[in-house]
């Protein structure tokens, strides 16, 4: 063994070991699509006050009502609650895990942990405390408005607020008449959303302002009929979608069953790439050029510099992330360039942006993407159980509502992302693999490797799918236009939900 292969066998044990570290802490960390559902279940909180409202000069149009109707179903109350109860549990659990982890790191593994962002164990365990703490405040909410008040008054009493579990106490146990300014001001300035405005209603309600309380009811009824259309935008993506897309997948099955190797599935099917480079030279892009740089170099780096981006601003994190990745992408196709340098000219095929009718297999792709990915993932989170962690600028992209800062996410998960990922995975991960696989048996590694590379336990089944995919509509079409405008359109229709879920409703 030469001293390039020992180097590259000691940084394949250094990255490896990140690798595995990182799938290891995911496991203690709650997923986003844990946090995603509670958005969507605070709309449809929202969307249940339409109805509720007594005031005849707000409009109640039929169509508004039929569409809230097949939203939020005969019991959003319930659903509600039973959505935030599992999202209790999963944190929960999720806290535990991390606070066993935390106690058993050896201090070199704390130090390694302190150094990604990924990895920050203490971070960690706070988030996780102070959403278990919310989850509390809000299903005791819940349930006082079912009237519930033995169950609510058990969820606020695991509440760190003594002052607000007071007032909660207080104004649902109907204990308080009369006008009281704190109780009102303390309402406003810890609660929000669905849960402020219940909850003042029930305090003027006791006081019995009507004023406020018809107020109050208008302003509900308003964001109830807002949040209805927002519902409505979000389900466009995945229903309107998933139908083309599964119509789409019906009848390229069909097509392949009766036409077979004249069918559009079986365009270049067994048509592979001649590799003029060997493993070592695929093992020596990806562990130097993507995991080492990545998971390894990069975090030391940025430690060793001083940057925290824990302490930046939402405007500060979103160009801490792109900065980063163009680090990351730009370090990868370095590597990438000197590793296949000597190999120049390169065969015909490889690196081809487009070809004939790419942006239909672009679009076709993710139109089979919608459903394939969603079904996949209804089983994942079955497995799971709301745990396995997630990509942590989904979370970045969720809470933020800056359109400087949205702009930056979109730049980095809609055209750096997709661009540098199919440039490395499917323009040469995948012909690669042709040397020693079957075509078939490419596309499948390559989307495994293309899944776990992004360090989630619970993303690795989806992402695998969506990788496959990738690789079909690439090595179909032969061109990175292709599967670049499908994890394109991808990753923005993920944004475009995170931005609607996210955004408040005035």
């Amino acid at each position: 063994m030469n001293w390039k292969r020992s180097l590259l066998a000691i940084l394949t044990v250094i990255s490896m070991y990140s690798v595995f570290f990182a799938l290891s802490q995911s496991l203690g960390e709650p997923q986003v699509q844990a946090q995603l559902e509670l958005y969507q279940t605070n709309l449809i909180l929202n969307a249940s006050s339409l109805n509720q409202s007594s005031n005849p000069s707000i409009s109640n149009d039929d169509n508004v009502s039929n569409i809230a109707q097949g939203l939020i179903g005969n019991d959003p109350y319930g659903v509600a609650q039973n959505q935030y109860e599992k999202a209790l549990i999963a944190t929960k659990d999720s806290l535990h895990n991390l606070q066993e982890k935390n106690n058993s790191l050896s201090n070199s593994e704390k130090a390694i942990a302190s150094e990604s962002p990924r990895q920050q164990l203490k971070q960690n365990i706070e988030q996780n405390q102070n959403l278990v703490n919310n989850l509390n405040l809000k299903l005791g909410i819940i349930c006082a408005k079912e009237n519930n008040l033995k169950i609510a008054n058990n969820y606020w009493s695991n509440i760190s607020d003594e002052e607000l579990k007071e007032v909660l106490i207080n104004i649902w146990d109907k204990k308080l008449g009369g006008i009281n300014n704190k109780l009102e001001e303390i309402v406003s300035e810890k609660l929000d959303g669905w849960f402020k405005l219940n909850t003042l209603a029930q305090l003027y309600k006791n006081q019995n302002d009507l004023d406020k309380l018809s107020e109050i009811k208008s302003q509900q009824k308003i964001i109830a009929e807002k949040s209805i259309y927002r519902l409505f935008s979000l389900s466009i993506i995945p229903v309107f979608g998933g139908l083309v897309g599964f119509g789409l997948i019906i009848f390229l099955i069909i097509q392949l069953v009766i036409k077979k190797e004249t069918s559009i599935l079986a365009t270049n099917y067994n048509r592979v790439w001649q590799s003029p480079w060997d493993w070592e030279i695929i093992w020596q892009v990806f562990i130097v050029g993507f995991f080492f740089l990545s998971q390894v170099l990069l975090p030391l780096l940025f430690g060793l510099s001083g940057f925290n981006p824990s302490s930046f601003s939402i405007k500060g994190k979103a160009l801490y992330v792109l900065v980063s990745y163009f680090f990351m992408a730009g370090g990868g196709l370095l590597v990438l360039y000197l590793s296949l340098k000597s190999f120049f000219p390169l065969p015909e095929g490889w690196f081809n942006l487009t070809n004939k009718k790419w942006y239909l297999w672009g679009i076709g792709g993710y139109l089979v993407a919608i459903p394939s990915v969603f079904l996949v993932s209804i089983l994942n989170q079955q497995l799971w159980q709301g745990r396995g962690g997630s990509n942590p600028l989904l979370l970045l992209a969720l809470e933020s509502q800056d359109k400087f800062a949205l702009a930056i996410f979109f730049l980095t998960a809609s055209i750096a992302a997709p661009i540098f990922e199919e440039i490395m995975f499917r323009g040469f991960l995948l012909p690669s693999l042709t040397r020693y696989l079957p075509v078939w048996g490419a596309i499948v590694v390559s989307g495994i490797i293309f899944a776990v590379a992004h360090l989630s336990l619970a993303e690795i089944i989806p992402l695998a799918t969506l990788g496959i995919i990738l690789g079909i509509v690439y090595t179909r079409s032969r061109s990175l236009l292709a599967s670049i405008t499908l994890h394109s359109l991808w990753n923005s229709g993920t944004l475009f939900s995170l931005f609607v879920l996210g955004s408040k409703i005035n």
